[in-house]
């Protein structure tokens, strides 16, 4: 997620980080370096070249601008539910660590459950992360957290984070059959570890369902054709300043077109992406403050405004 202050007016038009710029002015080029050549054969060989009158362009853009729009607010949708699922995994990694501390007061033994119950929610959260951006070695909380043959699980595991469901599931029975939490407490913080696995597997859901193809293949399609017939239909209007046009024209539909891909798929690593591995580690804090710990890790810092 790009984390910056608001520009002012002439750091608006000159800002080039956290812009999608960076991916698509090789196309704005291509069509204003088109339309150069567009308007020098208008104006030396008016008949090499046959030019066309505007006004179907601007139906063509219309509808085209409306399908993107469209689109840009499905994969929107996307994103923001991505933020909200996570959202919700951080008030029930708080509510376990707040229940635990209310209902397992029973001992030492009860204790180390509640210890055990919040180090893996720790785990848990961390290897969501590398799940969800298809990761291929654990976190340093599971290699510190976890004993050698879960560990050995976890990275066999298909679906690591419902192992570590599964793990917190076992810590849970293991608690009631030795008595240290009652049919109710049961209940309780089982409740809160279904919700979590409830929330992980909408991230899932996100993750492996994109919009579309055909939808997205026909926007693309229909956005290049566009943009590079557009200065057969502005050379007759605009004479000279036709590149310009089209150049802004093809960044705003270029741009629009890959902001949309961005955010298509809110769990990866693009800029414009959710800042799910700070967010893991803002839970990892809040969650190792519940155990009492005092030296606690840093959150992430930003690197060229960028937040992952």
């Amino acid at each position: 997620m790009i984390v910056r202050e608001t520009p002012n007016l002439l750091r608006l038009f000159l800002e080039i980080r956290g812009s999608v710029i960076r991916r698509i002015y090789p196309r704005v080029l291509v069509v204003m370096l088109m339309s150069a050549v567009v308007v020098w054969a208008h104006t030396h060989h008016p008949n090499l070249i046959p030019l066309v009158d505007g006004a179907p362009f601007y139906l063509i853009g219309l509808t085209l601008s409306i399908f993107l729009g469209f689109r840009n607010n499905a994969c929107y949708d996307r994103w923001w539910e991505g933020r909200k699922l996570w959202g919700h995994l951080f008030a029930y990694s708080r509510d376990l660590a707040r229940q635990t501390k209310l209902l397992l007061q029973n001992g030492d033994e009860a204790a180390r459950g509640r210890d055990r119950l919040i180090k893996l929610n720790i785990v848990l959260v961390e290897d969501l992360v590398r799940h969800l951006r298809h990761g291929d070695r654990l976190g340093n909380n599971a290699e510190t957290l976890l004993s050698r043959d879960e560990r050995l699980a976890l990275l066999k595991a298909f679906n690591a984070p419902n192992y570590v469901i599964q793990l917190m599931g076992d810590c849970l029975a293991g608690m009631s059959m030795k008595g240290n939490i009652s049919d109710i407490e049961f209940g309780i913080l089982d409740r809160t570890v279904c919700q979590m696995n409830e929330a992980i597997a909408g991230c899932e859901r996100l993750r492996n369902t994109p919009v579309p193809y055909g939808y997205t293949l026909l926007l693309h399609r229909t956005a290049y054709l566009f943009c590079f017939l557009l200065p057969f239909g502005l050379a007759n209007m605009l004479g000279p300043i036709t590149p310009v046009a089209a150049g802004v024209i093809a960044y705003t539909f270029f741009g629009l077109d890959a902001l949309g891909d961005e955010l298509e798929m809110p769990f990866g690593t693009m800029p414009n992406a959710l800042p799910i591995a700070a967010i893991s580690k803002s839970i990892e804090i809040t969650l190792r403050e519940a155990l009492g710990e005092r030296d606690l890790p840093e959150m992430p810092i930003p690197i060229k405004s960028v937040l992952l």
